[in-house]
């Protein structure tokens, strides 16, 4: 499936999307802090919150984006 043309173009979200990107990050911060306090220090640790911080940043695109790039409305 090709990728839409302006897939590596920014996006300005729309007012709902910057409310839904709000809510998404405000939940993914309270799971990161529930990770820092739950698990030890140590790589796995440091995994788990890089790669958690990186579904965040795909929740944006979700909440932005279909599938094959293009803006959704």
């Amino acid at each position: 499936m090709p990728l839409h043309s302006s897939t590596f173009e920014y996006l300005q979200p729309t007012q709902d999307q910057i409310e839904a990107m709000a809510r998404v990050r405000a939940a993914a911060k309270e799971y990161a802090d529930a990770i820092e306090i739950g698990i030890p220090d140590g790589p796995d640790k440091t995994f788990i919150l890089r790669a958690h911080r990186q579904n965040a940043m795909w929740a944006n695109v979700a909440i932005t984006r279909q599938a094959d790039g293009t803006p959704r409305q």
